[in-house]
């Protein structure tokens, strides 16, 4: 159902079954999948396009032009995942020329005033609390947890299952499966709790202690450390994760407790 009083660009592509709300506003060259609800005063923008079963709730803008000065006004695009939550005030912003597009995956909860800026791409099952600020180009791995009021420098990344004290800044990137707190934040140890519920077993989880213990606690550089997690330790996909992780990071991993 659409509100007489929503703004729907003729050119958009509306599912059937799709719920608009009063006072929205849908540009041009917008998809929106089926089953999904665009609250009052919500706003998308152009060359977006919203999977199904999403909540848009009110005054959350998607798809914006980014805030970046090198931006000129090219064809980018945003896209939002399957059964994702957009909270009030939050924002995600298009591409720049840079990667071409903003991807926020299927099943995240973007709370409140949180950011999501130009060509960030933010993976499946993400949950950012308000206030979160993911600055350009930012990535946020699949089932990450970042705490309120988090701000994440451009260029970083976030890996899988990590999960970030409110409050934090972070300048480095944030290994997979970690903990991560304190001010300068540090590594803090293994996301149990999290990879727990999510069906891991205690072998892997003790694998996934035991490389961090190479890795933050052997007195050896980032370089040697990974070395020797390669030699010692069982094959396995978290480590291999762990590993790929650690040597793609261009600007280094946070630091130990």
């Amino acid at each position: 159902m659409i509100s007489p009083l929503a703004s729907v660009h003729p050119n958009a592509k509306i599912a059937k079954d799709v719920e608009i709300g009063p006072f929205v506003f849908i540009d041009d060259d917008v998809e929106i999948g089926e089953g999904t609800v665009i609250d009052a005063n919500a706003t998308v923008c152009a060359h977006t396009r919203i999977g199904k079963y999403c909540h848009i709730f009110p005054t959350a803008i998607v798809g914006a032009i980014p805030q970046d000065m090198k931006f000129q006004g090219e064809l980018t695009y945003t896209y939002i995942g399957d059964h994702t939550v957009l909270r009030e005030c939050s924002t995600v912003h298009r591409g720049t020329a840079s990667k071409g597009k903003t991807v926020v995956g299927s099943h995240c909860l973007i709370m409140a005033y949180c950011h999501v800026a130009h060509d960030v791409v933010v993976g499946d099952h993400v949950i950012m609390s308000n206030v979160t600020q993911l600055a350009g180009e930012v990535v946020v791995g699949d089932w990450a947890v970042i705490g309120g009021g988090t701000l994440v420098h451009q260029f970083s990344r976030i890996g899988a299952h990590a999960m970030i004290q409110g409050g934090s800044l972070i300048n480095k990137d944030v290994p997979p499966y970690v903990l991560a707190a304190r001010q300068p934040i540090q590594f803090c140890g293994i996301n149990t709790v999290g990879l727990g519920r999510r069906g891991f077993t205690k072998e892997q989880i003790e694998s996934i202690q035991q490389i961090y213990r190479i890795v933050y606690q052997s007195n050896l550089n980032t370089t040697h450390a990974v070395e020797k997690v390669a030699e010692e330790i069982p094959v396995s996909e978290e480590r291999n994760v762990i590993l790929r992780f650690i040597r793609e990071s261009e600007r280094g991993i946070i630091k130990g407790a």
